[in-house]
């Protein structure tokens, strides 16, 4: 299987358990109902957030804020795919890390974008709490884009670490090399 390939899969497989999840909170439970799982740690919830991920601009009243998210919505994505499917150095991910990383961002960001799309609020419904700490409610596409994003520091981190083992191996300039 290509790496495009591999890729389309996974975010297919994101963007299908997304809707699936979302579907079924909608539909079976209620906005005033919180559901323990492990107690004091983490329920699962049903809110509509209108705005960003964590909350931002849920405030906001404004049309311009939904058409902002949508608009840089499709702006990551296609740099994303840029980078995922275009033929080519400048577009190809190079490392198994760094296209799963861009694949999980681009589903996760494809699935709220549909929720967004066509109902103008995206579902959440996983609560966490660490401590007295509630960390805003998030669904399976912000979990994906949250992996992704992780990966994606992850190979960063690891191209910067075999960076100077490259550049010691390097002759110096004006040094010549010679083959044998």
């Amino acid at each position: 299987m290509t790496h495009r390939a591999q890729s389309a899969g996974i975010i297919a497989a994101i963007v299908l358990v997304d809707r699936i999840t979302k579907i079924y909170i909608r539909v079976r439970v209620s906005p005033w109902d919180v559901i323990p799982v492990i107690p004091g740690v983490f329920n699962i919830v049903h809110t509509e957030n209108p705005g960003a991920a964590f909350g931002f601009f849920s405030e906001s009243h404004s049309e311009w804020t939904g058409i902002l998210l949508i608009g840089v919505s499709i702006a990551v994505m296609a740099i994303i795919g840029a980078m995922l499917f275009r033929r080519g150095r400048m577009g190809t991910a190079e490392s198994t890390l760094m296209r799963l990383g861009f694949a999980l961002v681009f589903g996760g960001a494809l699935g709220n974008l549909v929720d967004r799309l066509f109902r103008g609020t995206v579902t959440d419904f996983l609560q966490v709490f660490i401590g007295s700490y509630e960390f805003p409610s998030f669904n399976a596409a912000d979990s994906a884009i949250t992996i992704g994003a992780i990966l994606l520091l992850l190979d960063l981190w690891n191209m910067r670490s075999k960076e100077p083992a490259a550049r010691s191996q390097e002759p110096e300039s004006g040094q010549r090399t010679s083959s044998v």
